[in-house]
């Protein structure tokens, strides 16, 4: 931890790095100058300034709370094992340890963080009762213990709550073994010998942040370096595994990589570079700490030579413990696209620090999501109660990324969609209410001319999946909706109204700097404001609310119920003087409805209320043609890939010149990994791993199942 009273010392020099850390030489084993001393110290002040660091009281709660949970579970397994007949002696001997992982870990933790845990239990306790229901139950019945959520279904099991105010993320792991050692070395390879898949990924967890530890040259400076890394992806709304972005281990495998390319780097140093390189990467490259191992025990490791699914993936980040898995397998087109820009935007402010044209407070300066779209995907969900809310949006908020991969799937990637991870509440709603929103933006770079994205298909399939939810209950609904950026409730803003409009120097000042302004669909500046006068002759609300059909049961609905007819609004035809940039208007809606006593606009009963936006004539400033939105369609399962991704056919490793501080694209091959399976050897001996390419025929077979909808009205 670092406190505001060792600021003043200066750092000592770093030695000289004597081993080779990572899979290639470093790109530079350079020391700090005075300057990049100086520049740390003022980056450690303003993460203290900043609230980053929990105070002693806190740790040593934690510390407390760890301890508590410690002892629950001894007492637990020693429970089951009386209970089973085992004999004294056994019972005697029960024992369950508690192990950390994920940033309290690491030691990157802040004030209010939960605590990633996992209770490692003998071969005769199991995860499915035992932890489930018995110790559930236990700690059910704790004062303690509130706000319990458990998880089984999830990728990684999970039981969620909080214990004495401090979130704890609790995973479990029966190992082969009768008794649990009270010195079980959890990056013992041999803990993996007859587990199931579940119980490797709970134990990879721990796993992989021993080994992040072990492959850093300098512990200390990595920590600070991810640290303020987390807090610049939160602040410019990039930090969201289940959204598609990046968690935790995946920044902290990120910034590792970045400390092994450059050794002797101090923070500062070691944060500009991790933009530079990483602005630079050339993705799906996959980001590997160390050689990716085999072992006889026989689990699937990522290698796109034998695994067709991992050559879907964009963005490889691959932990660093056995079995080496992608990290990051939830990253789609969409949110690569939005992580790339936000590093050129943090390379760009690097830059200026260190010509001290800026301070550090500008690299973390939020992200105005709000105010970088003109159109806006809006998802509500709503539950009777607040305990009904937390548990059914834990299941849409994980579901939302499909949401994202079935839009890109159907729009062959020309509509993109930029998901936001922060939560909104409407407080002035009945019922308990959380909101999402994905910002909505023609690919860009693209002249189409009268383009519709019809999306109401996807919006069907999406509702589909959420209703396959298993503990459903009265009152849990999930509305979703197409605003315009000019129809955003107000409660998405911090003060409760929208930011007023910037004069004409400011507007272009903001456009230059926000990196979603690709002259066709603008942040602000003159074009845009020319467009929404056009669009407000229209005299159009957009605000049109598509609830998801509510799950009355598992038959089908019948036909008429689930097939609106589509009116035209007559408004919005086509006119003379609206011809060159106008909007159309369709709007289909059902019967008006209420939601647990409160009336919503434009309710309808079986997901009937389509919106219809199409643009007539020129895209160039309408962003994109027309977006339609609603719930019909066909039911089909989205396994994470998308149309259009990179699809290597092999991998090709290439090399990185030592000893530079440049990041060239110019490399030699250290062999071939062929997706026909021959066995070329990988040497990784690059910096930047492996290079994917697309040149076999996946995208053939996924191609059959696109429904895309694209119609000129020029």
């Amino acid at each position: 931890m670092v406190s505001s009273e060792g600021l003043s010392a200066p750092l000592p020099p770093p030695q000289a790095a004597t081993r080779q850390y990572g899979v290639t030489k470093p790109i530079s084993t350079a020391g700090p100058t005075e300057a990049d001393i100086q520049r740390t110290l003022e980056l450690e002040k303003f993460l203290v300034d900043a609230g980053l660091y929990e105070s002693k009281e806190d740790a040593d709660k934690r510390e407390e709370v760890l301890q508590r949970i410690g002892q629950i579970v001894k007492d637990w397994v020693k429970q089951l094992t009386r209970l089973r007949g085992y004999t004294d002696q056994m019972v005697e001997d029960a024992n369950a340890l508690i192990f950390t992982f994920g940033s309290y870990r690491l030691g990157v933790h802040g004030p209010g963080a939960d605590i990633d845990t996992l209770c490692v239990g003998p071969s005769y306790v199991n995860r499915e009762e035992d932890f489930f229901f018995i110790l559930h139950n236990i700690l059910a019945e704790m004062e303690e213990v509130t706000e319990l959520q458990p998880v089984p279904d999830a990728h990684v099991p999970v039981m969620k709550f909080k214990f004495d105010g401090i979130s704890i993320d609790l995973l479990y792991a029966s190992i082969s073994l009768l008794v649990v050692p009270e010195d079980l070395d959890i990056s013992d390879v041999s803990l993996l010998y007859d587990v199931d898949e579940p119980t490797v990924r709970s134990l990879n967890g721990c796993r992989v942040a021993d080994q992040i530890l072990k492959l850093v040259p300098n512990i200390e400076h990595f920590c600070t370096t991810l640290r303020c890394l987390k807090f610049w992806a939160k602040r410019r709304g990039v930090y969201s595994n289940v959204t598609g972005f990046l968690g935790g281990v995946n920044w902290a495998l990120l910034v590792a990589r970045v400390c092994q390319l450059y050794p002797n780097a101090v923070p500062s140093m070691l944060l500009s570079r991790f933009f530079r390189v990483y602005t630079q990467w050339r993705w799906p490259n996959p980001v590997m700490l160390c050689a990716i191992e085999e072992d006889e025990l026989g689990f699937s490791v990522w290698d796109p030579r034998k695994n067709p699914r991992d050559r879907t993936h964009h963005m490889p980040i691959i932990t660093p413990a056995y079995p080496c898995m992608n990290s990051s397998y939830n990253v789609s087109q969409s949110t690569l696209r939005v992580m790339v820009e936000q590093f050129r935007y943090g390379n760009k402010i690097c830059e200026e620090v260190e010509l001290n044209k800026a301070r550090w407070c500008a690299l973390f300066e939020p992200y105005l999501f709000f105010e970088s779209y003109k159109n806006y995907l809006q998802v509500d969900i709503v539950a009777a109660d607040v305990d009904d809310l937390r548990a059914w949006k834990g299941w849409v908020e994980s579901r939302l990324r499909q949401l994202t991969l079935m839009i890109e799937r159907d729009t062959l990637g020309m509509l993109q969609c930029h998901p936001y991870p922060h939560e909104y509440v409407d407080t002035n709603k009945q019922c308990a209410h959380s909101a999402f929103f994905m910002g909505l933006q023609r690919k860009q770079g693209e002249k189409t001319q009268g383009q519709q994205f019809d999306i109401r298909g996807t919006v069907d399939e999406f509702r589909h999946s959420i209703n396959m939810y298993l503990f459903w209950k009265p009152g849990m609904e999930i509305y979703v909706s197409h605003v315009r950026r000019r129809q955003l409730p107000p409660y998405v803003f911090p003060d409760g109204c929208k930011r007023p409009r910037p004069s004409r120097i400011m507007a272009q000042q903001q456009a230059d700097k926000l990196p979603y302004d690709d002259g066709e669909v603008s942040v602000t500046g003159s074009g845009e404001r020319h467009l929404k006068r056009k669009k407000d002759l229209d005299g159009v609300d957009v605000n049109q609310v598509m609830p998801l059909e509510k799950r009355q049961s598992l038959s089908p609905q019948p036909r008429d119920s689930v097939s609106p007819v589509i009116i035209s609004d007559k408004a919005s035809s086509a006119s003379p003087e609206h011809s060159d940039k106008g909007f159309s208007m369709e709007v289909v809606e059902s019967n008006k409805r209420t939601l647990l006593g409160e009336t919503e606009p434009e309710y309808a009963s079986n997901s009937s209320t389509i919106t219809n936006v199409t643009s007539k004539g020129s895209c160039d400033d309408a962003g994109f043609g027309s977006v339609a939105v609603s719930s019909e369609g066909n039911t089909r399962s989205v396994e994470g890939s998308s149309v259009g991704s990179n699809n290597p056919g092999y991998l090709q490793g290439d090399v990185c010149e030592a000893d530079s501080e440049s990041l060239s694209d110019n490399g030699c091959g250290n062999g071939n990994l062929r997706q026909d399976g021959s066995q070329e050897a990988l040497e990784p001996n690059a910096a930047f791993g492996m290079l994917l390419n697309s040149n076999e025929g996946v995208n053939s077979e996924q191609k059959a199942v696109i429904r895309l909808s694209l119609t000129s009205t020029a």
